[in-house]
C-alpha cells in the first residue's frame, strides 16, 4: 500500500521547484496517487487523460525504437510537463509557460527513488 502522507510531502517539495505550480503523481493506469490537482480541474478526468496521453506517446515513440522521456503540453499561459517515473507512476506538473523543463526534470530525479520507495 502506498504511503500517502510521504508521497504528499514529496510532491509539496516538488511544488517549491522554481516555475512549478502544481505537482501530481498519477499511476500508469490513470489513478490519482497524490499531489495537487489544479483548481477547477475535475480530478478523475485530469489524471486519467494524462495517463492516456503518455501511453499514446510511448506507443508512437516505440515505433521509432526510442524511449519516451518527457511530454510537454504548451498552453497560452502555462505548460504541463509529464515525466515518466518508472513502471508505476508518472509526474504531471503544471508550470509557468517560460519554465525551464530540463531544470525541472533534473530536480525530479532527486525525488524519483523516494517516490518508488513509497508506492
Amino acid at each position: 500500500m502506498a504511503d500517502q502522507a510521504a508521497l504528499e510531502s514529496i510532491l509539496k517539495e516538488i511544488e517549491l521547484v522554481e516555475g512549478v505550480h502544481d505537482a501530481v503523481l498519477v499511476s500508469r493506469s490513470g489513478q490519482y496517487l497524490a499531489g495537487t490537482i489544479p483548481e477547477g480541474a475535475f480530478p478523475d478526468t485530469f489524471v486519467a487523460m494524462f495517463a492516456i496521453l503518455v501511453g499514446a506517446a510511448e506507443t508512437a515513440t516505440s515505433e521509432l525504437k526510442e524511449r519516451l522521456d518527457t511530454v510537454v503540453v504548451n498552453m497560452e499561459s502555462s505548460k504541463i510537463v509529464i515525466v515518466n517515473d518508472g513502471p508505476k507512476a508518472i509526474f504531471v506538473l503544471r508550470s509557468r509557460h517560460d519554465a525551464d523543463v530540463p531544470m525541472i526534470k533534473a530536480q525530479l530525479e532527486r525525488y524519483s527513488r523516494k517516490i518508488e520507495e513509497y508506492l
